[in-house]
């Protein structure tokens, strides 16, 4: 910044700042990357392009989640490996391939609805599992049979298109399929999920930044005013995650789902098709994930049986 005389953009972008020090945060102690902060605030509330903010949400959790990863690594926080492995091998292939074929062509209104409305219904069925169901958890996968390593795979593989779309998603995603089929627990599954999202974010902005080259230059801008405040809240988020229960983190978890569905349906409006495809786009993850929740209590059968 001084090489550079850039000072002058805080005075500009002081609002992205003060949104990644609560992004940042929230990053370490969840499976809610910064960029699931920043890209409806920026799109939302400042109006800013998608384009824009994905490329953004990338950079930044390139800096941030991997700050925070490192903490994860150097503290002995728990991550379940062959997660990790697996789905990051998908999610690798899936940020590549949507940053190149599928992010250019799907329109802004339509990603930003079809975004908040898909974890809507996760944020729901997590609930239901843990408040109503109150599901026993477990700290490691079992012993996965080939046809599961490859269902690993393909969620990472989902997870990062979302990523190459909004800016973060194989977090999330992956989160949800291996707390919903496998009750991982929230303990394991969220660091895990933040060095996953920390591969991602990093392949994504050399992706925008040296393949396909467009990174703007606002984008960058934000980037630059943002970096020191991340740098220093992820890592003090993954320190928090260590030292909280399960479902406070869950909880957590479903207030950013819910603030995030409720300020789109206030800022965007939808109606018409719009309404109709974020309804589908709803009932389809509510289908989903309570299709993995019954697919987990029949493995669970099946493990005690076995053991």
């Amino acid at each position: 910044m001084h090489t550079w005389d850039k000072w002058g953009l805080f005075i500009d972008n002081w609002f992205m700042s003060l949104t990644m020090i609560f992004g940042s945060f929230v990053a370490g102690i969840s499976s809610e990357g910064g960029g699931a902060i920043a890209y409806p605030v920026m799109t939302l509330m400042f109006k800013i392009t998608p384009d824009v903010a994905r490329n953004f949400s990338l950079a930044i959790q390139s800096i941030g989640m991997t700050a925070a990863s490192l903490w994860i690594f150097a503290k002995r926080i728990p991550v379940e490996r062959t997660y990790l492995l697996l789905s990051g091998l998908g999610g690798l292939l899936g940020v590549i391939a949507g940053t190149i074929w599928i992010a250019p062509i799907v329109p802004p209104a339509y990603a930003k609805m079809m975004f908040v409305s898909f974890w809507l219904s996760f944020g729901i069925a997590l609930f239901v599992i843990n408040h109503i169901r109150k599901r026993d958890t477990r700290s490691s996968l079992p012993v996965l049979s080939g046809y599961q390593k490859t269902e690993l795979v393909l969620v990472g593989l989902l997870g990062g298109v979302l990523s190459a779309v909004f800016g973060n998603g194989i977090d999330i995603c992956t989160f949800s399929f291996v707390t919903m089929k496998y009750s991982l627990s929230e303990k394991i599954a969220t660091p895990t999920s933040v060095v996953l999202m920390t591969t991602n974010a990093i392949v994504g902005t050399l992706m925008h930044g040296f393949v396909v080259a467009d990174m703007q230059v606002e984008a960058i801008n934000y980037w630059l005013v943002c970096i020191p405040f991340v740098i220093l809240g992820a890592p003090l988020g993954a320190n928090v995650l260590g030292k909280i229960n399960r479902i406070s983190i869950a909880v957590m978890l479903y207030l950013i789902i819910i603030a995030q569905f409720v300020a789109a349906l206030f800022i965007i409006q939808p109606s018409g098709m719009l309404m109709i495809v974020s309804m589908l786009t709803f009932l389809t993850g509510i289908a989903i994930f309570f299709f993995l929740t019954s697919s987990h209590e029949k493995l669970r059968r099946e493990i005690i049986v076995d053991e």
